[in-house]
């Protein structure tokens, strides 16, 4: 049986507007946003993005402290993916106009595949609009340190650029046909750019492992090889 916390959130993803990209609404001294894409930037999508399924969304939930709390579902289970409802609690404060925090941490849920749950603990600098963060987690066998750039505040051209690299080290070494792995790096680089109402980007990302190593590999990345890849989305509502 799925936690309340879950149902409320399959409620959330089945209603008409979740194909918007985001219903906003302030509530006293707090801010309320319901959406179809990651609202909250450095917590969701921004150090461990996670692949989105046909039906996702989340909620928000900010106090003028800087406090906020949320939820937010990449996948409902349909298909041949399974169900993970994230959720995370935070604090973002800003310096002043050119530079600000954020720290928090993530907790990732699986109903179906429980012993999968992990955490993770993350935190950023959002200096003259690019943001720079750190991740840690403890994942069931392995641990991961991941550091991410992007460079929004600079885009020559209107093209955004995203960086991220990642250092995996694993709790129970795996067996390759050469010996053992018990570590290893991912890294990934993102451009990105709207045209005539699409989102434009082109993406490449490597591992530092290559041949029959590869089958150690469970990182962020779609595959273990270097791998460029050019996606066009449009959304319609």
């Amino acid at each position: 049986m799925l936690k309340p916390s879950h149902v409320l959130l399959a409620s959330l993803l089945a209603s008409p507007w979740v194909h918007g990209q985001i219903f906003q609404r302030e509530l006293g001294d707090f801010d309320l946003k319901l959406s179809s894409a990651p609202s909250r930037s450095m917590a969701q999508g921004l150090v461990k993005p996670s692949a989105t399924g046909s039906f996702h969304g989340g909620l928000d939930l900010t106090h003028d402290s800087g406090w906020y709390i949320g939820q937010w579902s990449p996948s409902m289970g349909l298909g041949e993916s399974d169900l993970e409802v994230d959720s995370y609690l935070g604090f973002k404060r800003p310096f002043d106009q050119t530079l600000g925090y954020e720290v928090g941490m993530i907790h990732y849920n699986y109903p179906q595949l429980a012993p999968q749950d992990s955490q993770e603990f993350y935190g950023g600098l959002t200096l003259l609009g690019s943001r720079f963060g750190a991740a840690f987690s403890q994942d069931p066998n392995k641990r991961n340190s991941t550091l991410f750039a992007d460079l929004g505040g600079n885009q020559p051209f209107g093209i955004g650029v995203s960086i991220k690299y990642t250092t995996y080290q694993l709790g129970n070494p795996a067996s390759v046909s050469n010996g053992y792995v018990s570590s290893f790096n991912d890294w990934s680089i993102k451009f990105s750019r709207p045209w005539m109402g699409i989102d434009l980007k082109l993406i490449y990302s490597d591992s530092n492992l290559n041949g029959s190593d590869c089958s150690a590999y469970s990182g962020h990345n779609a595959q273990c090889d270097g791998l460029l890849t050019f996606k066009a989305e449009h959304s319609f509502y």
